[in-house]
């Protein structure tokens, strides 16, 4: 579908709702789930086509975590996030932008910067806490 202007679709509207209520970042199979509750007849394709499209439109965002499912984020402002390197869990981390890294990494390179991106990995409390009760 080429950008122009975005049709707003019921069924896009539902998914914007409901992705713009939750602070985790679900993958499409876990927002279809949420979705069909509002829309019962909705389809996982039509979820998954209709990610692809907002997220193209920059409505939300889809992210990709190394070794992961995509998952979708309605926050659409720069930020960051920490995903847990055992189960998955994506959060978002509480820090301001480094405006400053896009006009340091203008330097050293001959690449016209466009934006950035940055994912801190760890070990989320759930799993910490599951590997000190193991024997």
């Amino acid at each position: 579908m080429p950008l122009g202007q975005l049709r707003n679709t019921k069924q896009r509207k539902v998914i914007l709702e409901e992705l713009a209520k939750l602070e985790s970042h679900p993958t499409a199979s876990e927002l279809y789930e949420i979705v069909r509750k509002r829309l019962p007849r909705i389809s996982l394709g039509t979820v998954y086509r209709n990610l692809e499209i907002l997220s193209q439109f920059r409505k939300i965002n889809t992210l990709h975590p190394a070794g992961f499912e995509k998952r979708f984020d309605g926050r659409t402002d720069l930020h960051y996030h920490v995903r847990c390197v055992r189960c998955g869990r994506l959060d978002d981390v509480p820090l301001e932008p480094f405006d400053t890294i896009d006009e340091a990494a203008r330097n050293v390179t001959e690449y016209e910067i466009l934006s950035h991106s940055i994912e801190f990995v760890g070990v989320c409390a759930r799993c910490r806490s599951h590997k000190e009760k193991e024997p």
